[in-house]
């Protein structure tokens, strides 16, 4: 089925909730449809912890982008409040769009996403991502297989790393919204703060250095964010780890390993910030952090039993 096509010059504003099974690709789409970085990815499943909302303009259309964490079958709190988050996303949504590994092709994990959205009255639709390196013949089965599970309004074929099929996505989009003002100003690309953000980069980086040393079992904290007079941006964050020998993983021999984060972090931050950044980082081995109700509200999680 086409989508709705643009009939008229007046402003169009939808919220439009992307969900899927962890690694799927969602934050690279919704960073790509925005044209710049307000999620951070990672090559390691469930590296999204929290709705992130990213602003994409088309024309006169501003496209809200709620980036969701991957839904799977939580087993800690913490995996708990990250699932509640997903579907939270999807609450007050104009439209669904459920992503999907081309590559990594169809699930368990899939399916229970899909049987979550079948009560859900919103229109949704399909983005098979990744299909620069998919196996071609199998797309159209994924498709059709996914249509016999729930009932799309359009399936679309892209790759968020490479743009291909973005265009048309995007267009899709804008005329798939009501006619409404737009919710944020034309020059905002995100809700989340520069604080956040910056604990995102700097997460993002021990996930891209640590592979696959790295423990679910951390956090960053952005303890103090001060502008100086100079123009620059003071940055203070504490890692939170749960056992020391994590921490030692961390830090690295003579603190390298630390450094290196922070420097890549650094320099990351000081692009998306348009200014110089002094970053400070120490790491804290704090063994019950997935417990501390704090935690959860600075990384922007609410507190689940």
């Amino acid at each position: 089925m086409n989508s709705p096509s643009l009939d008229s010059g007046a402003e169009r504003c939808g919220v439009i909730a992307v969900v899927g099974a962890p690694n799927a690709g969602k934050s690279t789409l919704v960073n790509a449809l925005v044209g710049q970085k307000v999620a951070i990815t990672s090559p390691k499943a469930q590296t999204t912890r929290t709705r992130v909302l990213g602003v994409a303009l088309e024309g006169n259309t501003q496209l809200v982008l709620v980036d969701t964490p991957g839904i799977f079958a939580p087993k800690r709190r913490l995996d708990r409040a990250m699932v509640q988050a997903a579907w939270g996303g999807t609450q007050d949504a104009d439209l669904i769009a459920l992503v999907v590994d081309a590559k990594g092709g169809l699930g368990g994990k899939l399916e229970a996403i899909v049987e979550g959205l079948k009560h859900r009255s919103e229109p949704k639709i399909l983005i098979l991502n990744k299909v620069d390196i998919a196996d071609k013949g199998k797309l159209l089965i994924h498709a059709q297989r996914m249509n016999e599970l729930l009932t799309f309004r359009d399936i679309y074929f892209v790759s968020a790393a490479t743009g291909d099929g973005l265009p048309e996505l995007k267009t899709a989009l804008a005329a798939s919204v009501p006619e409404g003002p737009w919710h944020f100003p034309a020059d905002q690309v995100s809700s989340a703060t520069d604080r956040m953000l910056a604990a995102e980069i700097t997460r993002e980086q021990l996930y891209h250095q640590l592979h696959a040393e790295l423990p679910y079992a951390c956090a960053v904290e952005t303890e103090k964010y001060t502008e100086r007079d100079d123009g620059s941006v003071e940055i203070h964050q504490q890692i939170l780890t749960a056992r020391p020998t994590q921490r030692a993983i961390i830090l690295g021999k003579g603190g390298a390993r630390l450094k290196e984060i922070g420097s890549k972090a650094r320099a990351e931050l000081a692009v998306l910030l348009g200014c110089r950044v002094h970053l400070y980082l120490h790491v804290k081995v704090k063994a019950d952090w997935e417990d501390d109700r704090g935690v959860y509200r600075d990384i922007g999680l609410d507190w689940v039993e």
